[in-house]
């Protein structure tokens, strides 16, 4: 399993940094965030989060036209990057509180081994081993502009058939996931219970 600590070659421990990785998945170093994503990403640690209400709802986001990597494209509802000394279960309820201004609860993994590696349009790449985990939401979101440019709550079902009928609409990593995840997005909540 992937640790949270790392050796630090860059940067001090309260900037914002993604967690360098060597192809085994052991920690490397770090790098700034605003740096890391370009046309040769190395490979980092990241995480993607998908909220699933209590009725099996899920929730899409729209990433901001500032984004750097996939502007203005359909995504699972957030991923970010843990920070040194942070855990994966602390970094995904620091960016739910940011990006989309709830708390979650049951944060679970469902692709602990998920690694992907996508080119955007503009030549971005980006490079990760990213688990992937559910949680679901207390309270309706309240997205950061930055971050979140629309919403929607779709059922699971709905969900797969877009990522089948129309996959250039989402990101690159929730086509993959939601390929690997099958049909269980939608039953997760009744599974925690």
């Amino acid at each position: 399993m992937i640790g949270t600590a790392a050796t630090r070659t860059a940067g001090t421990a309260d900037e914002d940094h993604v967690i360098l990785l060597d192809s085994d998945g052991s920690p490397r170093g770090l790098a700034p965030r605003a740096t890391v994503h370009s046309i040769d990403t190395p490979l980092h640690l990241a995480f993607s989060c998908h909220l699933v209400r209590e009725d099996g709802a899920v929730l899409l986001t729209r990433r901001a036209l500032s984004k750097r990597t996939w502007p203005g494209v359909w995504t699972n509802a957030f991923c970010g990057h843990p920070r040194q000394g942070e855990s994966l279960e602390e970094a995904i309820s620091r960016h739910a509180s940011g990006e989309l201004g709830l708390q979650v609860r049951e944060v679970r993994p469902v692709l602990p081994d998920f690694r992907y590696r996508a080119v955007d349009a503009s030549g971005i790449v980006e490079n990760e081993i990213c688990p992937v985990f559910t949680a679901i939401p207390q309270g309706e979101p309240v997205p950061s502009p930055e971050e979140v440019m629309d919403l929607r709550w779709v059922t699971a079902d709905e969900l797969a058939a877009l990522a089948r009928l129309a996959p250039w609409t989402l990101s690159p990593w929730a086509v993959a996931q939601l390929e690997q995840l099958g049909d269980r997005l939608g039953r997760l909540p009744a599974e925690t219970s």
